[in-house]
C-alpha cells in the first residue's frame, strides 16, 4: 500500500441518497480541504451494476473517499480492483449502517458481532489496492459491551493492517430501533473513543455522531485525529464555509455561502447541458441560508421551481431573492437606527 496522505481532520460522513455526485461538488465550492465520502455502495452493484453510473465523480470533488458495503471478501476484493482505478483517495468499508436491508445482506453495523470477518475482508480489499483502506464502525450492537465490543473490534482489525477508523460514537440497536433512532436514541460515549486513541495512539481515530457546529467539533477532536459531520453538515452546509479556516488551518479567509453558491453555477450550467434535471443538482442546497432573510422563498425556489424542465434562470432567481431580502433587511435596520 501506498503512503496515504489525506487530511481526515474534518470529513463529512457517507450518507444514503444524500452526499452523491451533485452534493459533494456543491460541498466542495465551501470547504477545499474537507474528506468527502460517497454514499454507501454495494460490492455486488459494483459488480454488477453500471459503474460510472454509481461511482463516476467530478475531479473538482477531491479529496473524496469510496464507501463500499459487503460481507464477501472475495466480492470486496472484486469490487475494490474495479474501483481503484476511478481516482478516489479511499476505500472505506461500512461497519456502521444498522438499517434492515444491510442487515439482511449481512454486512453493515451487524459485522460488529464478526471482528474475524471483517478483518479478512479488509485483507482481501488492501491486496486489490494500492489505496488506503479503511473502516467506519460503531460501538457495538444490541447487548453488547461498547467497552468490550470496540477495543476487540479495532484490536482485530487492526491486526489485519486497517490503520484508519471512523468511530460513530453510538450502539447500534438493531432489534428495535429504525435507522433514524439509530442515529439519535443510544446514548453518544465520546470519551469511550478517545480512551481508544490513547490505547492505539498509532492508529488514526476519527469521531463520528452527533457532532452539530464548528465549535463542537473543535471541542470533539481533542485527543483524536479527526472529526466527521453527517447530518449538520447537510443541513447546514454553511459551515463548511468555516472548516478550512477554523478547522485545517489555512490561510484561507471563510467561504460566505452566496460566493460558494456562484461558485457552483458553472458546475450546475454542464450537469443541465447533459440532461440531468435542475432538482437533482440543487436539492442538497436548500439548507445553504438557514436562518437568513428569505431562506424560505430560497427554499421554495429551488425546491418547488426547480423541477420540469426548469432552466439556469431558475437557479439565478433563488440568489436573487436572498439578496433582495438581505438588502431589504439591511436598509430596515439602518431605518430603525
Amino acid at each position: 500500500m501506498t503512503s496515504d496522505t489525506l487530511d481526515r481532520r474534518f470529513c463529512v460522513a457517507p450518507m444514503m441518497e444524500w452526499t452523491d455526485r451533485h452534493c459533494r461538488a456543491f460541498h466542495r465550492t465551501l470547504s477545499k480541504g474537507a474528506l468527502l465520502y460517497t454514499e454507501m455502495v454495494t460490492a455486488d452493484a459494483l459488480i454488477h451494476g453500471d459503474r460510472n453510473r454509481l461511482i463516476g465523480f467530478d475531479p473538482c470533488e477531491h479529496p473524496v473517499a469510496l464507501q463500499i458495503g459487503g460481507s464477501d471478501p472475495r466480492k470486496l476484493a472484486e469490487a475494490t480492483k474495479i474501483t481503484t482505478d476511478f481516482g478516489y483517495g479511499e476505500i472505506n468499508l461500512n461497519v456502521g449502517c444498522p438499517s434492515d436491508r444491510v442487515q439482511s445482506g449481512r454486512f453493515g453495523a451487524c459485522l460488529m458481532r464478526e471482528p474475524d470477518l471483517v478483518a479478512e475482508c479488509v485483507s482481501a480489499m488492501q491486496a486489490a489496492t494500492h489505496l488506503p483502506v479503511t473502516v467506519k464502525n460503531r460501538l457495538g450492537v444490541d447487548e453488547q459491551d461498547p467497552r468490550e465490543s470496540l477495543f476487540g473490534f479495532v484490536e482485530t482489525v487492526a491486526k489485519a493492517g486497517v490503520t484508519v477508523f471512523i468511530v460513530h460514537a453510538r450502539k447500534a440497536i438493531l432489534k428495535g430501533l429504525s435507522p433514524k433512532d439509530n442515529r439519535e436514541i443510544p446514548p453518544l460515549d465520546y470519551d469511550l473513543v478517545r480512551e481508544l486513541k490513547a490505547a492505539n495512539p498509532r492508529l488514526t481515530i476519527i469521531l463520528n455522531g452527533g457532532i452539530a457546529s464548528i465549535e463542537q467539533a473543535q471541542e470533539a477532536v481533542a485527543g483524536l485525529d479527526g472529526v466527521m459531520l453527517g447530518r449538520a453538515a447537510y443541513h447546514d452546509p454553511a459551515l463548511l464555509g468555516r472548516v478550512d479556516r477554523e478547522i485545517l488551518g489555512h490561510a484561507t479567509e471563510n467561504i460566505p455561502a452566496a460566493e460558494a453558491y456562484r461558485a457552483y453555477r458553472p458546475y450546475v450550467e454542464r450537469r443541465l447541458a447533459e440532461g440531468v434535471p435542475l432538482h437533482a443538482i440543487t436539492r442538497h442546497m436548500l439548507g445553504l441560508f438557514a436562518g437568513k432573510p428569505g431562506a424560505r422563498m430560497f427554499r421554495r425556489q429551488l425546491g418547488e421551481e426547480s423541477r420540469a424542465g426548469a432552466g439556469i434562470e431558475v437557479y439565478d432567481r433563488a440568489l436573487e431573492l436572498i439578496e433582495r431580502e438581505a438588502t431589504r433587511f439591511a436598509n430596515r435596520g439602518e431605518i430603525a437606527a
